[in-house]
């Protein structure tokens, strides 16, 4: 098969599972939305993809879902997600790119898209909700980014790399390679 046209069906079943995990996660109480169903796909997007159809994925996925199910709010919520998740997608598909095809670069690239993601994020709502006239302070850039996310940052780090070390036994990952 044509790599763009592989590369196309992934995207779309990321951007698809982007849609309905959070539809799943969010029928487990008190837990499932700090989960962060929809970065998993990003992430894997950016893997399996390369880093534009990451970073498409993820700039896609919230509006689209904010616009499908009003989940999460248009703005400033989807609008700061969608940053986010395109960051996911750009660093991790890059950096996968950029690095040796080991195991330990599949969780370097990991963290270190976990990271610039986060980072963005905060940005991205510290303007928004600055534009507001809302103040964004560092402490609720460290609950939001970190804090609050724990649940979600543990099964990332878990359930993300042993799913692309899979797919790459499997002979299904390419990523521009």
């Amino acid at each position: 098969m044509n790599k763009n046209l592989k590369r196309l069906v992934y995207a779309a079943l990321c951007l698809a599972l982007c849609m309905v995990l959070p539809l799943l996660v969010g029928q487990i109480p008190e837990i499932g939305k700090r989960l962060s169903p929809m970065h998993i796909p990003v992430f894997l997007c950016g893997f399996l993809c390369g880093w534009p159809w990451g970073l498409a994925v993820g700039a896609i996925a919230p509006i689209l879902r904010s616009f499908l199910f009003s989940m999460p709010a248009l703005y400033p919520d989807a609008v700061v997600m969608a940053f986010e998740l395109a960051a996911y997608g750009a660093v991790a598909g890059l950096l996968y790119k950029l690095l040796p095809r080991k195991p330990w670069s599949v969780y370097v690239t990991l963290i270190a898209a976990m990271i610039a993601g986060r980072i963005v994020w905060g940005l991205a709502k510290w303007i928004l909700l600055g534009l507001a006239g809302t103040p964004f302070t560092l402490e609720m850039f460290i609950a939001g980014a970190f804090t609050k996310a724990i649940p979600g940052i543990i099964l990332h780090i878990v359930l993300v790399p042993v799913i692309v070390l899979a797919l790459e036994k499997a002979g299904l990952v390419e990523n521009g390679r």
